[in-house]
């Protein structure tokens, strides 16, 4: 699945420029940098603050785009689901994050960089969930044909 030229660097350079763009944004807003919470954001509708994440959001998808077009290895991490399938996921992640008082990025980059207890243990269980679900898939159900 993963491109031959993908290397340890590339997750590296991934996570500084992650840990780099949360620390401007939280400096630039004065706000932890969650997804769910700037898309609940664009929903409340407020005026001023909707068209700031909407922009916000636009900028993420977009730098999506121009990596994938400056970098064609990158496609390899583009979902090959309908966009039917792929839209009913983000609608099940979204109420999952409003659930649980956030998404994975919230929690696992704001909240552990800041310290939080609750971001800390949100980040350990969902992890967790995460390789029992791989686990369960790939040895007893039998998928993830890697």
């Amino acid at each position: 699945m993963f491109s031959e030229n993908y290397s340890s660097l590339h997750a590296l350079a991934g996570g500084v420029l992650i840990g780099l763009g949360t620390l401007l944004a939280c400096a630039a807003t004065g706000n932890t940098i969650g997804i769910s919470g700037v898309f609940s954001k664009v929903l409340r509708r407020k005026r001023g603050e909707m068209v700031r994440w909407a922009l916000f959001l636009a900028g993420l998808m977009t730098g999506a785009l121009v990596v994938m077009r400056v970098f064609p290895a990158a496609t390899v991490f583009a979902s090959r689901q309908s966009l039917y399938v792929v839209a009913l996921a983000g609608v099940l992640v979204g109420f999952g994050t409003r659930f649980s008082g956030g998404c994975t990025s919230g929690h696992g980059v704001s909240g552990i960089g800041m310290g939080s207890k609750s971001g800390i243990v949100a980040t350990v269980v969902f992890m967790a969930a995460g390789m029992a679900t791989v686990y369960v898939i790939k040895h007893v159900v039998g998928g993830l044909n890697s």
